[in-house]
């Protein structure tokens, strides 16, 4: 029998809680959904009034995977929906998690939360910029650290503030609150930035994605501020064979993990290391939703 569940007055029916997800760990959605309600409170406001993409995965990361902006099939009624612009599909629509009970309808279908740089009111203006750093074996995300440490230089001297938080893979997304933008300037600055730390550090960084010139280097993928793109909610938990989190750090913890000592192990961020990390630090990311934290592009 498929257990039944109220959050917030709605009820979810709650499908094979037992099925192992990452089975490294022997992960079950069981825990997969009692993370996400022990989180909700920190993933909600990064998630709220933004465009939602799924990357679902709920045979785990060794079944199908498949990547979908439209509602599933079966949405409940009670789930809001937005129109978006997209050139593919127009009076499209996704979904956008704005509660606890669409957030546990939307983990019952096990999926990474993937949102977009723009809010519902405000489609392609940005409220933020990201960097996602991608290393190229053997470079590892102590790489991705050295080259953080650079970015967060060079925003500071154009008076934006930057946070960390792993990808949940290999690598490091940096988070920019900016003051609204439209995407393609955000997209054309954020370029310019990568062009820059390519020249200043070009042993150990590329701004293309040609795979050919990535080996040993980090990839400073600025193509993730464009309109139709999306990066993975903060913590989200990633298709990986360990639940594994896109989680916030301290720019001590990447000052550490960029040390020559320093593994790439040193942020690797698990399901079961958030609480405690909620507890001690709050959101590390809370500054992007602060009034007066937003910068504006030169």
């Amino acid at each position: 029998m498929t257990p039944i569940t109220e959050v917030e007055g709605r009820r979810l029916a709650l499908s094979n809680l037992d099925k192992v997800i990452h089975p490294v760990t022997g992960t079950t959605k069981g825990e997969v959904l009692h993370y996400y309600a022990t989180v909700g409170a920190a993933i909600l406001p990064h998630l709220r009034d933004r465009p939602v993409s799924f990357l679902r995965y709920p045979d785990g990361p060794d079944g199908q995977l498949f990547f979908t902006k439209n509602p599933p099939p079966g949405t409940p009624s009670w789930v809001r929906t937005t129109p978006v612009p997209r050139s593919d599909a127009p009076g499209a629509r996704q979904v956008v998690i704005d509660d606890l009970a669409s957030l546990m309808w939307a983990s019952n279908l096990v999926v990474e939360f993937h949102t977009p740089q723009w809010r519902t009111s405000s489609p392609a203006v940005a409220d933020r910029l990201v960097f996602d750093l991608d290393p190229g074996p053997p470079a590892t995300v102590v790489e991705c650290c050295r080259v953080a440490l650079h970015l967060r230089e060079r925003l500071a001297a154009d008076g934006l503030e930057a946070f960390a938080k792993t990808s949940g893979a290999k690598g490091l997304h940096l988070l920019v609150p900016v003051a609204p933008t439209p995407s393609a300037r955000v997209s054309a600055y954020a370029r310019q930035l990568a062009v820059e730390a390519e020249a200043a550090l070009p042993k150990l960084v590329v701004h293309r994605m040609a795979k050919a010139l990535r080996p040993g280097k980090v990839f400073v993928d600025h193509s993730q501020n464009a309109a139709a793109k999306t990066t993975a909610t903060p913590y989200t938990l990633r298709a990986r064979a360990r639940p594994a989190v896109s989680a916030p750090v301290t720019w001590e913890e990447v000052e550490e993990c960029a040390g020559t000592a320093a593994g790439p192990e040193a942020l690797v961020l698990l399901m079961d290391d958030i609480t405690p990390r909620l507890e001690r630090y709050g959101d590390l990311l809370a500054p992007l939703f602060a009034p007066g934290r937003a910068g504006e592009l030169p």
